[in-house]
């Protein structure tokens, strides 16, 4: 039998009331043109401000955060945890563009190195670059043009709160993800990351950057970082992912006229992928967190691990699905006792709406990702004979 076709380990923790939401969200997802409607309707309510955000929370939003605050989501982390799936409190709130909004997001991650020094089910702490700074600025800094007096010091403001986040973050040695955006303002970031790889993963990977494999570019900026990082002396980490924005970027490619950063098809982002993992597995001083909702991705990582003797519970190899996805995977693994981690988006109903929107977006994009999703939950129905 797959592995992944455990329906009873997958949704163990899922009551059938959850479990009939989750059908209900995902057929619904499967819909296209359902998800565009209910995107624009959403925002358009939000924005006229409707009474919606209780049946949001009742529904979508239930299903992929754990709540508004982090409070909220422990009772979720603690029952994700009876099964050794750990969590990682990721404050999904994006698009904000005030110092204030920054400062606020770094006490926010501040907060959350706290509580995973205090709880084991808590092993990393995460943040979006545009979390702590302008995604505007990053692009202007990516693209080599000269900062005004004041951009400098909004600059230097923010790469403040990368460092004392990392200080933090070393002092009690809690893993940090840095997650990876468009291609147009990631040039600036990877540079900042890898700077504080270079200061702070001198013993071990605390700083984890992200390589979003379907961009054709980034394994050979892995192989260059990987000599920079043999010369100088520091380990990597880094958190493997396909990608969330290839919409986006193919369509602001064709806009701008330049070549589209990402793999041509589906077969050459799945190549990509597992020749990172290959390359990461194969290379000592590597920390790997292994971003996937992909069945052949996972039991490639677990050949590997075998091959290269890795045990399942190793602190450099991590694997992680977003909460309310891919069950199945995650709940397998951590049965035969591999290390995951489910992200765990939290944040005010409002706020973390173009997470959730972008979320449904991806799943309708992405063959296969949804039918299979409902085709498990429709299994565990019959099993549970709902």
């Amino acid at each position: 039998m797959n592995l992944f076709d455990n329906t009873e380990i997958a949704f163990s923790l899922k009551s059938d009331s959850e479990l009939e939401r989750a059908y209900f969200l995902f057929r619904m997802i499967q819909n296209q043109p359902m998800v565009r409607i209910g995107a624009a309707v959403t925002n358009f309510a939000l924005k006229a401000h409707l009474p919606v955000e209780g049946l949001i929370r009742s529904t979508v939003f239930d299903h992929f955060c754990g709540g508004v605050n982090e409070e909220d989501c422990l009772p979720i982390i603690d029952k994700m945890f009876t099964k050794n799936v750990h969590a990682v409190l990721d404050y999904s709130v994006e698009g904000k563009d005030q110092e204030v909004s920054f400062d606020g997001a770094l006490e926010k991650v501040l907060k959350i190195l706290n509580f995973c020094e205090e709880k084991k089910s808590i092993p990393f702490a995460v943040f979006k670059p545009t979390g702590f700074g302008r995604f505007a600025l990053y692009e202007k800094v990516s693209a080599g043009k000269s900062l005004t007096d004041d951009e400098q010091a909004e600059w230097k403001r923010l790469v403040a709160r990368y460092h004392k986040v990392c200080q933090v973050a070393v002092e009690k040695d809690v893993p940090l993800l840095i997650d990876g955006e468009e291609s147009w303002m990631q040039l600036s970031a990877d540079v900042l990351i890898e700077e504080l790889m270079e200061t702070y993963n001198k013993e071990k990977a605390i700083v984890f950057n992200t390589l979003q494999m379907y961009r054709h570019d980034r394994m050979e900026y892995l192989k260059t970082l990987h000599e920079k990082a043999k010369v100088k002396g520091f380990h990597i980490g880094m958190k493997l992912v396909r990608g969330a924005y290839m919409e986006k970027e193919r369509a602001r490619a064709k806009e701008k006229g330049y070549p589209s950063p990402i793999c041509e098809n589906k077969e050459a982002t799945d190549k990509n992928y597992d020749t990172a993992t290959r390359y990461m597995m194969e290379n000592p001083k590597m920390a790997l967190f292994v971003g996937t909702h992909n069945e052949d991705s996972s039991y490639l990582v677990m050949e590997l691990a075998k091959k290269y003797d890795i045990k399942k519970d190793n602190s450099n190899l991590w694997f992680g699905q977003l909460f309310g996805m891919s069950d199945h995977i995650s709940y397998n693994l951590a049965s035969e006792g591999y290390n995951v981690a489910k992200y765990l988006p939290f944040g005010p109903v409002r706020d973390v709406m173009p997470y959730l929107i972008r979320r449904a977006e991806e799943n309708t994009s992405v063959a296969g990702q949804t039918s299979r999703e409902l085709n498990l939950i429709k299994t565990e129905r019959k099993r549970r004979k709902i």
